[in-house]
């Protein structure tokens, strides 16, 4: 999808200069409050846009990841969900966050540098085809380049939220301490209206570049539900991830407003069901289930066609697409041709996962106990819970 290859670069440029005018709005004003002159704040405001763009380039993958809290694994830490990474064709890094809430996202700033990350609660519902349906769904913002404009704006959004934070504080604060001595002193009066209207921008700001973050992010995801039907063959694998999706109650412990439009669905929940109102970054789950349930195929021309049955007549994938792949069937489901591991087993190997990533031990007693000890433990043996039995840990 070439097209939108050069879209989402033309809007990663887009975006980078409409929340660098926020920013400099934000410093102008804060020079104007701060320090009695505006061109301070913008000196500021400009350093800053370029600090957290060359930051957000190089290592907006790491700072995602990091407060997203996901450890990196290996396959040996999970092979099933290594293989299926694999058969998709592309080399990303591979991420487990220990949240009970399904979910997943994917990083970084080009195909050959980034992520996928994937929570406890995916790996322990999903079944493979599931699975390879989410994973699909994520790959495929890697090579649409979705990945380097959501790091990027992510960064940046987070700057520009933080900083009016601070400022519309420490204003508000410094106006309750200066702002009578400031009108004994006379000509307050057009202090007080700077004060205001910076106020007013600094609260506005994060908004106007929240929304700016929303309006790229929906149809991209309608993009790589296409893609991930292509992948994989199978549109009902990420249909039924999508309703189990849907389903879960459980709430995201780590992310924010910057964060959530990266994951596959919407993070956030209300009343145990996920938000999809004119502010969410995502479509309706419940549309996206319809669409890749009508497909007569697996071909972006079928995604076009169900789509356009769905929406009544609009169009989302680009000519390219549609153009270049011909007929694409759609396979019969893993579980008719390869044993599948139950709830049990899924449980079994996620956890595993997560031992594994944080260089735990595994001690097993004569008892059948096996034994979990931390990298923390520094004693020369521990004693078995069940059976009594004192285990060298050397």
């Amino acid at each position: 999808m070439w097209e939108q290859i050069r879209s989402n670069r033309i809007r990663s440029f887009g975006l980078i200069i409409g929340m660098g005018i926020l920013l400099l709005v934000l410093g102008y004003f804060i020079g104007l409050a701060f320090f009695g002159s505006y061109i301070g704040g913008l000196v500021i405001a400009a350093i800053l846009w370029g600090i957290m763009y060359l930051v957000a380039y190089f290592q907006g993958e790491s700072i995602l990841l990091g407060v997203s809290g996901a450890k990196k694994i290996t396959r040996d830490d999970h092979p099933r969900l290594y293989n299926i990474v694999e058969e998709m064709k592309i080399a990303s890094g591979l991420y487990i966050i220990d949240d009970p809430a399904p979910n997943a996202f994917a990083t970084g700033r080009s195909p050959e540098r980034a992520s996928v990350a994937v929570t406890t609660g995916l790996l322990q519902i999903m079944n493979r085809d599931e699975l390879e349906g989410v994973i699909g769904h994520e790959i495929s913002h890697i090579k649409n380049r979705d990945v380097l404009l959501m790091s990027v704006a992510g960064v940046i959004l987070g700057t520009i939220v933080i900083l009016a934070w601070y400022a519309t504080r420490v204003m508000f604060f410094s106006g309750m301490t200066g702002g009578r001595r400031d009108s004994r002193g006379g000509g307050g009066g057009a202090q007080v209206i700077i004060l205001l209207i910076g106020i007013v921008l600094m609260i506005l700001a994060p908004i106007a570049a929240q929304l700016l973050y929303f309006a790229i992010s929906r149809k991209r995801e309608y993009l790589a539900d296409a893609s991930s039907a292509l992948y994989t063959r199978y549109p009902e694998g990420l249909a039924s991830a999508l309703e189990k999706l849907a389903a879960s109650t459980q709430q995201l412990k780590r992310v924010n407003q910057a964060t959530a439009p990266m994951y596959t669905v919407n993070p956030f929940r209300q009343k145990g069901k996920v938000a999809a109102d004119l502010t969410s970054t995502h479509p309706p789950i419940s549309e996206r289930i319809r669409i890749l349930r009508a497909m007569a195929g697996a071909a972006p021309a079928d995604y076009e066609t169900a789509y356009e049955k769905i929406s009544n007549g609009r169009h989302i994938v680009p000519a390219s697409a549609l153009s270049a792949s011909g007929a694409v069937w759609i396979r019969q489901p893993s579980a008719e041709t390869t044993p599948q591991p139950d709830e049990v087993d899924r449980a079994r190997e996620t956890s595993n996962a997560l031992w594994r990533s944080g260089n735990y031990r595994t001690i097993d007693c004569e008892c059948g106990a096996r034994i979990r000890v931390p990298p923390s433990v520094n004693a020369p043996a521990i004693r078995c819970p069940r059976c009594g039995r004192i285990l060298p840990l050397s």
